[in-house]
């Protein structure tokens, strides 16, 4: 079982920053990690991935504005988002796949207004 706390997100204006953090707790985690958002009316859409080695790959809607990283406890991820545009609104959600299964967060809403 794994267990995935997001926190971070909020109100910003357009143009604004916003970073959201990803703690995993838990037995099986293989490291490899990944961030979604889901908006209103909307399909959840994969926005970012980080890989247990560290590498990173990125939605081309965020490319060059979002950054996900790892932590130094390699069990926390963030999401250092900039430039941020309304189209961005949504409800972002940390995911990780073990063995065992697949495991999400409760979410962090991100809402930017223009």
């Amino acid at each position: 079982q794994v267990q995935l706390v997001e926190s971070g997100g909020g109100l910003v204006q357009a143009g604004g920053s916003l970073r959201l953090s990803c703690a995993a707790s838990g037995s099986g985690f293989s490291g490899r990690m990944c961030w979604y958002r889901q908006a209103p009316g909307k399909q959840r859409e994969l926005v970012a991935v980080i890989s247990s080695g560290g590498s990173t790959n990125y939605a081309d809607s965020v490319r060059g504005r979002f950054t996900m990283s790892r932590g130094n406890a390699k069990n926390t991820v963030y999401l250092q988002m900039n430039s941020l545009k309304p189209e961005d609104t949504a409800l972002y959600y940390c995911n990780t796949r073990t063995i065992a299964g697949e495991y999400w967060g409760q979410g962090t809403q991100v809402t930017v207004s223009s």
